[in-house]
């Protein structure tokens, strides 16, 4: 029984199992959710009777931060975080003027290929429970000693092809009886998977949705990542805009912009036409390159008459600040030197 993946009325009804009142659950709940606590010995309101009981027979999810890098440019801070099976995911801390990011994991690992992340190589491993999802957030704000005001589920894995815990860590995350993140604060990314799009635009959970996007049709996108041989985008397209029909929240597009692949003039002109209609923002992303691939960097005079092209055509469009550049930042990069150094 994984006690920190259960809803507060699941955890009453489970503690009524074992002769507890509701107000023992709701102590409970706080201690896991507000509090933020390690271990039921600091759950000092409950007997220690209760306490033993709970170790016993309710596993609690506590994440072990096993390393962390600090950026000297901007003092994003990356986690790497240890889970009971000894697998290791990755977590960052980014700090803006309107609060603290942080952006965590879905997946051990992901099995969507994109060639230029460093997330795919090796593979999914297995999905995250609801709890080991929030953890990532608990941890780090215990850490920090920083309140988190926006989370993002942009790290390693794909968020709906582990569908069912992200409804259940959005939901817990967003629960004004808990550590109460707005779901209007949350941000999911996707590679793009239309009937899982469709499945939460009817949840009824406000999140930003994000589209990992990265081309201007669907051959470039071919390249880039596999999963658009499996959807067109033009069915990809369609269920964003259903996103937007039934939420009414604005649409996020990710283009990370790799050198001679989707960043020349054409393409903008053309990724303008493609979004021509929709209520969106677009992210133009540098790529950050990795060793295990080729993907070259665009120069700053490129991605800038990129962004002037969106801009000519009235396409709300910014170019994201490079958070945590110099302690290699991006997906999947410290949990693979990390892996890389223990198999030695």
């Amino acid at each position: 029984m994984d006690i920190k993946s259960l809803y507060l009325d699941e955890l009453i009804n489970e503690m009524k199992k074992i002769g507890q009142p509701a107000f023992r659950a709701k102590q409970i709940y706080e201690w896991l959710h507000v509090k933020l606590v390690g271990s039921y010995d600091e759950m000092t309101n409950l007997s220690k009777e209760l306490r033993n009981t709970l170790k016993e027979h309710y596993p609690l999810t506590v994440l072990e931060a096993v390393d962390s890098l600090v950026s000297e440019k901007d003092g994003t801070i990356k986690y790497l975080f240890r889970l009971k099976d000894d697998r290791v995911i990755e977590s960052v801390l980014m700090k803006y003027h309107h609060g603290n990011s942080v952006c965590i994991s879905s997946q051990v690992g992901c099995r969507m290929g994109c060639t230029f992340c460093a997330s795919t190589i090796g593979g999914r491993e297995r999905d995250l429970t609801a709890s080991e999802m929030l953890d990532q957030i608990y941890r780090i704000q215990m850490i920090s000693g920083e309140r988190v005001s926006n989370v993002v589920v942009m790290g390693t894995g794909e968020p709906l092809d582990n569908y069912d815990n992200l409804v259940r860590f959005i939901r817990i995350l967003s629960d004004s009886a808990g550590i109460n993140i707005s779901a209007r604060n949350i941000t999911v990314s996707t590679c793009g998977i239309p009937d899982k799009i469709r499945q939460l635009a009817d949840e009824e959970i406000p999140v930003t949705l994000a589209l990992s996007l990265h081309a201007p049709n669907n051959e470039i996108r071919k390249k880039l990542m596999p999963i658009a041989r499996q959807y067109e985008l033009s069915d990809v397209m369609e269920a964003f805009r259903y996103y937007y029909e039934r939420t009414g929240r604005r649409l996020t597009f990710e283009y990370c912009l790799t050198e001679g692949i989707n960043d020349e003039e054409e393409h903008a002109r053309e990724l303008s036409r493609l979004l021509r209609g929709y209520n969106c923002h677009v992210n133009l992303i540098p790529i950050n390159p990795i060793k295990e691939r080729s993907f070259l960097k665009s120069d700053s005079n490129k991605i800038q008459k990129f962004k002037n092209i969106l801009e000519k055509y009235r396409i709300n469009v910014t170019i994201r600040r490079e958070m945590g550049s110099d302690i290699n930042a991006a997906c999947g990069q410290l949990r693979k030197s990390y892996m890389d150094h223990s198999s030695k």
